[in-house]
């Protein structure tokens, strides 16, 4: 069977496939192919069986007469319309990750925590089918829900990737040796906390890359990432995307953009041993006290918690997409050894 990793998303459509309808007047519906499904809008009602079988970028129309295309989503689309447990990282944070982190074919990437996998897509592509992804994350139902979205966009779970249920701090140095690990990504309020963990998992020149969603929890994981002397002087940024209008001399930014989502920050371990050369800096305020350090708590920066009965729900559409997925890469498969 070829690598699910790298398995080309083409050929026609089949049961168990995530199609992307686009309608009238743009809007977009994604849906899981079922023989007997359908889609029901105020413009009308659209049989799946009615795509199935056909070329991906065919047209058709449901019962009112209204034009529908039909595209497999990318990845971006992927990543936006999945079912989630925790909020995603966007596709313009994702892909300056892979750039900024250098994630490699044939890297060994640790990430935590996984939330609903968007980032997991994205380093495993990047990783290739000779690469290792391990993902922590603190909650089972976060991580169910990332192993339904994982397996419903590649067809089946990548050999590549492990989900481990814990905690980073305690758990990095018992599942990798010192000095193993190329990268490490992580997605948490705390960075700090697990720093000296990362530092003695990464190889030497190896990258930590921090996402983080406020300027005071910036502060403090650049300070202390400096404490250390294990690594080069971190390097942070944040990336904005703004879309313009295009059509015949009506060409203007577009009216909405995505802004601030986070921060990106990133340094490389040091050889051990090794001291950077210092950075002459003018003098700051970087010293804080106990209550500014609460001010950087879970509830003080406005973290926000999703229900349980919401979470449970969308564990349940993740596995539903999952399912299908799974059919359709049968399918495929089946096709690929009858021809």
């Amino acid at each position: 069977m070829t690598d699910s990793v790298a398995r080309r998303p083409s050929g026609p459509f089949r049961e168990g496939d995530r199609v992307q309808l686009t309608g009238p007047k743009g809007r977009l519906h994604t849906v899981t192919l079922r023989d007997d499904g359908e889609l029901h809008t105020h413009h009308g009602v659209l049989r799946h069986r009615d795509l199935i079988g056909l070329p991906d970028g065919s047209v058709v129309q449901n019962s009112s007469g209204h034009d529908y295309l039909a595209l497999r989503p990318l990845l971006r689309d992927f990543a936006m319309s999945m079912p989630r447990g925790a909020a995603i990282i966007y596709p313009k944070d994702a892909a300056q990750i892979v750039m900024q982190a250098d994630v490699f074919p044939g890297a060994v990437v640790v990430e935590a925590g996984v939330g609903s996998g968007a980032l997991s897509l994205a380093l495993l592509r990047a990783i290739g089918s000779e690469g290792s992804l391990v993902s922590f994350e603190r909650r089972e139902d976060f991580a169910d829900v990332a192993r339904g979205n994982i397996e419903t966009f590649f067809g089946n779970t990548p050999p590549t990737w492990d989900v481990v249920v814990g905690d980073l701090a305690e758990q990095l140095p018992s599942r990798f040796a010192a000095g193993t690990v190329d990268r490490v990504v992580l997605d948490m309020l705390a960075p700090w906390e697990c720093m000296d963990a990362v530092a003695d998992a990464l190889t030497p020149g190896g990258v930590v890359l921090c996402y983080i969603a406020t300027a005071t929890q910036l502060s403090r994981v650049a300070e202390y990432i400096r404490a250390t002397g294990l690594f080069t002087d971190p390097d942070a940024s944040e990336t904005m995307v703004r879309g313009w209008h295009v059509e015949g001399l009506a060409v203007r930014p577009d009216h909405r953009m995505v802004a601030h989502t986070g921060f990106l920050l990133t340094a490389r371990r040091l050889a051990p041993g090794s001291v950077a050369p210092s950075v002459k800096r003018r003098a700051s305020k970087s010293s804080y006290s106990d209550e500014d350090v609460e001010l950087w708590t879970p509830g003080a920066v406005g973290d926000r918690e999703i229900t349980d009965k919401n979470l449970r729900k969308r564990a349940r559409e993740a596995a539903k997409a999952a399912e299908g997925a799974r059919l359709a890469a049968a399918a495929r498969d089946s096709a690929a050894t009858t021809q």
